[in-house]
């Protein structure tokens, strides 16, 4: 049976460099692109597909930005130096047979989002996510596996529900109500984690809880009522696209094992 396993490259990569505590370098970004290029072998190793898509953003304004442009505006950047290493990286991937994907005004989620719905669509076999991106999970509800290279730990909808309260189908919304300042998501004014939870619980959807709790006369629905327009961009923002034309084929995306 054939195995799609979907890399979120910067996802990698970032959480590789900024593992080191040291200051921002050339040095530090090109010790991060060794580690890193290691952790893409044990990824191949570990989960054995037939077929590997590299995801990397490709830097600059997304279709967010121009929904919203507060959209990552207090989020970190990638360190240029490390930007400057990518390229060996991509080399390095090249070898191992892997081509790096990234496509202008789509971050790699939606790239991901695509290529894995399409593959599960076409009922082609299982399709694992390597990526720790909270939003990545909703794909969980139509079948994939995200999988945490740094804990060597699968989530399935299981894993969604305790860790959210909610089901996959559900996360959208939850991460709409709940925001992120730093991301620029703005959310709902003082609704938490819990907050949201509990709302979902009891009304199921975004609409439901706006229909629903936010006609109460307390704090809470006043907060919903004050902040809708903000929870129903946010649902955008957190939203995967899934029609990124993404420009390969699935004989480009096939891998080898080196049978040594």
């Amino acid at each position: 049976m054939h195995k799609l396993l979907a890399i979120d490259g910067l996802n990698i990569v970032r959480r590789v460099y900024e593992a080191n505590p040291e200051p921002d370098s050339a040095q530090k970004a090109a010790t991060a692109v060794k580690n890193s290029t290691a952790s893409f072998q044990r990824l191949l190793a570990t989960h054995r597909p037939t077929h590997v898509l590299a995801a990397f953003d490709y830097g600059g304004p997304t279709w967010r930005h121009a929904l919203h442009p507060e959209y990552q505006k207090n989020a970190a950047s990638t360190p240029e130096a490390l930007r400057g290493e990518l390229p060996h990286l991509y080399e390095a991937l090249s070898g191992m047979g892997v081509t790096a994907v990234s496509v202008p005004e789509v971050e790699a989620d939606d790239v991901i989002a695509t290529v894995v719905l399409r593959w599960l669509g076409e009922g082609r076999g299982p399709a694992i996510i390597a990526s720790t991106d909270k939003d990545l999970h909703v794909l969980i509800e139509q079948g994939a596996i995200l999988w945490d290279h740094f804990k060597s730990e699968q989530h399935d909808r299981a894993w969604v529900e305790q860790r959210f309260g909610v089901g996959p189908e559900m996360l959208a919304d939850f991460l709409a109500l709940v925001g992120d300042r730093v991301h620029g998501i703005p959310g709902v004014q003082k609704v938490g984690e819990k907050t949201a939870t509990r709302l979902l619980q009891s009304y199921r959807s975004l609409e439901g809880v706006m229909n629903g709790a936010g006609i109460l006369k307390d704090a809470l629905g006043e907060r919903l009522r004050k902040d809708r327009d903000n929870a129903f961009l946010s649902r955008e923002l957190v939203g995967l696209r899934t029609d990124v034309r993404v420009g390969v084929t699935w004989n480009m995306l096939a891998w080898h094992r080196d049978p040594s």
